[in-house]
């Protein structure tokens, strides 16, 4: 859930039609997977929690930067992405696994080796049990409003996305290449999925080992917004 459209957008806040749908999946021991750009998931801390004594949970939430400039620009109506961070070391915290989606990291505006390795160092300072990165998508739609975008903020920019995309929706597979073995190997230097990882924990608690408290929940959870 998740992958295509948001499972926690502004309507979830007042609907929660999440919760009925993660208690059906639980009552009948049916794994399942979340991806998420809001914090709102934390408000179903309670109920993943309960399914994962039962199925397999897969969590991940979506943080391919840290610049905040960036976020503002091109993701409006999201949480801070640091916000997004701390909601993944709650879930892990709390004795669930959940990794971070990098994406989409754009090209030539977020995909520097510094701003790679921020955003790895502080998934792995929230035991995110794997980081995995996902090159921005030009489908149709999308294509039109983000290169309309560059066009006005970046407009140096624009060959190099022609050159980098053609006329397709993804970059070319050297450039993806490059990126995903940026991040392996950052990810193998902060110990991204390593046993330290608080997400193991959930591991620990099969052996006997008390399982820790759940760290509580921020005051304000934030689902994506539709503008």
């Amino acid at each position: 859930m998740g992958t295509n459209v948001d499972c926690y957008q502004r309507a979830e806040g007042r609907y929660q039609l999440m919760r009925g749908i993660i208690t059906a999946l639980r009552d009948a021991a049916n794994p399942f997977s979340i991806l998420t750009k809001g914090t709102l998931i934390l408000r179903d801390l309670d109920l993943l929690l309960s399914a994962a004594e039962v199925t397999d949970v897969g969590l991940n939430v979506s943080a391919a930067f840290v610049d905040k400039s960036l976020w503002r620009a091109i993701e409006p109506g999201t949480p801070d992405p640091e916000r997004r961070i701390e909601a993944c070391a709650t879930l892990n915290d709390a004795g669930l696994r959940c990794g971070v989606l990098m994406g989409p990291i754009v090209p030539y505006l977020s995909d520097s080796p510094a701003q790679l390795e921020a955003a790895v160092r502080q998934a792995a300072a929230a035991g995110a049990v794997h980081v995995t990165p996902i090159v921005l998508h030009l489908r149709p739609g999308a294509r039109e409003w983000f290169l309309g975008w560059l066009g006005e903020a970046h407009p140096r920019l624009v060959p190099r996305y022609a050159e980098l995309y053609g006329r397709g929706a993804y970059a070319r597979k050297d450039y993806q290449a490059r990126i995903a073995g940026q991040v392996r190997e950052l990810a193998e230097r902060f110990g991204v999925g390593r046993g330290a990882a608080r997400g193991d924990r959930a591991a620990a608690r099969g052996r006997g080992a008390p399982a820790p408290p759940p760290r509580p929940p921020a005051e304000r959870h934030e689902q994506l917004e539709l503008l």
